[in-house]
């Protein structure tokens, strides 16, 4: 459900099935980002409630900084958007990336 105000999104429901408004939004003082409320900023951004250009502003991010919030829901959901999600995801690509690529040796010989 996204109800409307002069075509900008006046409520939309957020990342755990609650209606949003700017008013319940996290402050824009907030200074301890968990999951939730970074999922909350996600879902004003993507539902229209607030622009990109808001969100930096109130909330003081750099536009990296969003974008890695929106990479990592997109990736896994809220849970995504843990601190030790992270770095578990950082760890397990950095492992991955340093794999001796044997596979592809015997693919290049045959």
């Amino acid at each position: 459900m996204i109800e409307y105000q002069n075509s900008r999104a006046a409520r939309i429901i957020g990342p755990f099935s609650e209606i949003l408004t700017r008013d319940s939004l996290p402050p824009p003082n907030t200074t301890r980002w968990v999951a939730s409320r970074k999922a909350q900023v996600v879902s004003a951004v993507q539902g229209g409630l607030l622009t990109l250009e808001e969100v930096m502003t109130r909330y003081n991010l750099s536009l990296e900084e969003f974008y890695s919030w929106q990479r990592a829901m997109d990736r896994a959901g809220v849970s995504g958007l843990r601190v030790a999600w992270s770095q578990q995801d950082r760890a397990e690509r950095r492992r991955h990336r340093e794999q001796p690529r044997t596979h592809q040796a015997v693919l290049a010989l045959v």
